[in-house]
């Protein structure tokens, strides 16, 4: 059987950096030069970067993707790769007249394969989602080719993406073309036990098709969005040969013994059993076997854990977040809670404690431990701290205007908010926000307070989660960065004398199972009760996610790790008199 040694390009693009992404594609080339391979597969719209939201929508940054595909291929050539066949995400545009429901410019979400200075195959994916935090409808017209190129004797077919995850299409289509490999540009974005699903979707995918399967993602941050990697190749049974580690850039290189190609040259119209015609487009680049040699062996990296898995996804957020807009550093409030104490820890993970600022800012009613624990935490991990009571600021303010209850609380945050953004304004650090999802749900936070600031590290995570991954980091290598008490103490935002957090909401551990139901799960008030929840906590909770819509529209961004997230995934109006607690 012919043999075939493919690379797998699991690299970190950026957004808008066309000219960036292609010098990353000639290094990350040169590399799989240097390990022998024969292909090398990039990415989903890896020379855009993924995804590009509206711009899409700008015919010159369509122009500048295209004009920049056919200079990278010259490129390499002019390099001494042009032997090498390059699969690379890119952004080109249908040749169709403009019409009403069509996105401006007919934007095709594409994939070529460049080989000896040209562009020798063109595509587009042909299944475009539309859920979740995808929009595709919105930005891209369907592609309706599947093209097999036949690389020294095997056939290599080409799909993208979510014509993976579809019925019908590209995958039905190679079943019935014969092609020895499938090979799939991805930009498929993390988030829980995402790793399981993935493997299984390649494996019976793989078996599907009667071939090998390839399939790479990239990596990295992308506002709300992180891409976890974890590119793997499988066999025609579905055997895992190779696997990729997650969170990081690699170049996962497997060898692979295929089927002899057997197909005749040229385009036929296939029923993609979808609805739609795909036409099959073979065409040669390369009609020899390769001479035998010595296979590598295959790699498997290991697989994190669950918790390791989040706290991975946290980190590298913040990073490219930080690194992508030009941030030198962070600042944030470190109250001794937890989730400020876990907050400052991602950071210092991501970029460096050396460029993470903390302000302890205590007020009247804040306890002595509060101070002790954030003093503490401060030399556990080497942060830059420095300390501004808000006692007297706030006296001002109350001389010149009467505040009571609620809006005297709200104002002890409100004046932190501003000392961070006033910080964050006189020496460019990033403010970094604080809360958790499960206040960010019931809208436990106040605008323009504790909601000040550009990025929210664990806005996505779950209060009984924040603990568990703050056990989970202080259980790794090394002194444990968390102050025990900060773990291990009641939560409260300390606004006035002997404030709890059970004051406003139930205890975590009976909140967070319903916000998961609600939130993530969509599920009604009836259903809410069926699976269990205390009726009279089911209207409650209900009500103030509810009602917390408009505070929720106001918070900065922060990575999602979750099926479903505030922001990206859901989406529902403000000006709403729909209750689900009323039904």
């Amino acid at each position: 059987m012919p043999q075939l040694r493919i690379a797998l390009a699991q690299t970190n693009p950026v957004v808008g950096d066309i000219s960036g992404n292609a010098d990353r594609l000639v290094e990350w080339t040169h590399r799989a030069a240097e390990r022998g391979a024969h292909l090398v597969v990039f990415p989903e719209l890896y020379l855009t970067g993924y995804p590009a939201e509206d711009l899409t929508l700008r015919s010159s940054f369509v122009e500048a993707s295209v004009s920049t595909l056919s200079a990278v291929a010259a490129r390499l050539a002019d390099e001494g790769l042009g032997d090498l066949a390059v699969v690379v995400g890119y952004l080109d545009r249908a040749d169709l007249a403009p019409r009403v429901g069509q996105p401006k410019g007919s934007p095709l979400d594409a994939a070529a394969v460049l080989h000896r200075g040209g562009v020798a195959v063109r595509s587009a994916k042909h299944h475009l989602p539309n859920y979740g935090v995808f929009d595709e409808y919105r930005y891209f017209i369907r592609g309706d080719r599947l093209p097999i190129f036949r690389l020294h004797g095997v056939d290599v077919a080409l799909a993208v993406c979510e014509d993976l995850w579809q019925e019908g299409g590209p995958v039905s289509v190679v079943a019935g073309a014969g092609a020895g490999l499938l090979v799939v540009p991805n930009g498929s974005p993390y988030e829980t036990n995402k790793d399981d699903v993935r493997l299984e979707l390649c494996a019976r995918r793989a078996r599907e098709a009667g071939c090998a399967l390839a399939y790479v993602n990239m990596v990295g941050g992308q506002d709300e969005l992180v891409f976890d990697g974890d590119s793997l190749v499988v066999d025609a049974s579905g055997e895992l040969v190779a696997r990729a580690p997650q969170f990081r850039e690699h170049l996962l290189v497997t060898d692979l013994d295929l089927p002899e190609a057997a197909g005749e040259l040229g385009e036929l119209p296939v029923d993609a059993l979808d609805g739609t015609v795909i036409t099959v487009d073979r065409l040669l680049l390369s009609a020899e076997p390769l001479p035998p040699y010595e296979p590598v062996a295959p790699v498997v990296a290991e697989r994190l854990d669950d918790l390791a898995e989040i706290y991975a996804a946290l980190v590298l957020g913040v990073r490219d977040y930080v690194a992508k807009n030009g941030f030198r550093s962070v600042i944030l409030g470190l109250s001794g809670g937890i989730d400020s104490a876990l907050t400052a820890t991602i950071a210092s993970d991501a970029i460096g404690p050396e460029r993470v600022h903390v302000v302890l800012m205590p007020s009247r009613h804040s306890s002595a431990h509060s101070v002790a624990d954030a003093e503490e935490l401060v030399r556990r991990q080497g942060l830059n701290s420095r300390v501004v009571p808000i006692a007297d600021i706030v006296a001002a303010f109350e001389k010149e205007i009467e505040l009571h209850g609620l809006a005297a609380e709200n104002l002890q945050a409100r004046v932190r908010g501003m000392l961070l953004m006033s910080l964050s304004n006189e020496h460019g650090h990033l403010v970094l926000t604080t809360g958790n999802k499960s206040e960010l749900a019931t809208g436990y936070s106040t605008l323009y307070g504790d909601s000040a600031g550009g990025y929210a590290p664990i806005k996505d995570v779950l209060k009984s989660v924040v603990w568990d991954l703050s056990r989970w980091r202080n259980a790794q290598p090394g002194t444990p960065p968390i102050p025990e008490n900060s773990i291990t103490k009641e939560p409260s935002a300390e606004l006035r004398p002997d404030q709890r957090d059970t004051d406003s909401l139930p205890p975590y551990e009976v909140l967070d199972p319903l916000l998961r139901d609600y939130v993530e799960r969509d599920m009604g008030r009836d259903d809410l009760i069926a699976a269990g929840h205390d009726p009279e906590l089911v209207t409650k909770v209900i009500r103030l996610v509810d009602l917390a819509e408009y505070k929720r529209r106001q918070y900065p961004p922060g990575p999602k790790i979750t099926p479903k997230n505030f922001g990206r995934d859901r989406r529902l109006p403000i000006t709403n008199r729909w209750r689900e607690s009323l039904t």
